[in-house]
């Protein structure tokens, strides 16, 4: 059973990633980080000026910690923490991060996607790391991968307004690996670079 939401947040409203205890506890903590991102308030925006609707550099930083607290390190990425993400990207209409929500987002999507098919995913402080390249340790092709999880990512960015250039790459050349006959890709992949 996950801890509940008001756990994760201490009396003076600051998330900490050593409250983090299990994966559903790092997707509760995202959501936070989430309802900031649209807000402007709450514990991941207090004690600097955040605008609603803005991913700053700050609020990547939040997701990296959690992603990476102590008690998740060793396992993979959960698809509630992926999808948590995905609902923070979507939420984000301004960005001033410098591209690190992406890289993040990317990485911890292609960390589920790889684990969830059987495959060895190096810990999330190394794969998730901004000084870690992605193709260095994620499948480069779909030997393995599982169709439905890659079809659960073209679910996810399917008619976003924003399009992750470097997921984008991976999962189609995946995809374009992968054993689909062609004429289920474009429904597979509906979205634009």
């Amino acid at each position: 059973m996950s801890a509940p939401l008001a756990t994760l947040v201490e009396p003076i409203g600051v998330l900490e990633p050593s409250d983090i205890s299990c994966q559903d506890s790092a997707a509760q903590a995202l959501a936070i980080v989430r309802d900031g991102v649209i807000t402007g308030e709450g514990p991941t925006a207090k004690g600097r000026v955040h605008f609603s609707r803005e991913l700053d550099a700050d609020d990547a930083a939040w997701c990296a910690r959690i992603l990476t607290a102590a008690a998740v390190e060793h396992q993979p990425v959960s698809r509630a923490e992926a999808e948590a993400l995905f609902e923070i990207d979507e939420a984000a209409t301004e960005r001033s991060d410098s591209g690190r929500f992406e890289d993040l987002l990317a990485k911890a999507v292609v960390h589920h996607a790889a684990s969830a098919s059987g495959l060895s995913v190096p810990p999330r402080t190394v794969a998730l790391s901004p000084e870690t390249s992605i193709e260095s340790w994620a499948p480069a092709q779909a030997v393995g991968v599982n169709t439905e999880v890659l079809e659960w990512i073209a679910s996810q960015m399917r008619g976003k307004r924003r399009s992750n250039r470097t997921l984008t790459a991976l999962a189609a050349t995946i995809v374009g690996v992968a054993a689909l006959p062609l004429v289920h890709l474009p429904n597979v992949f509906d979205i634009g670079m």
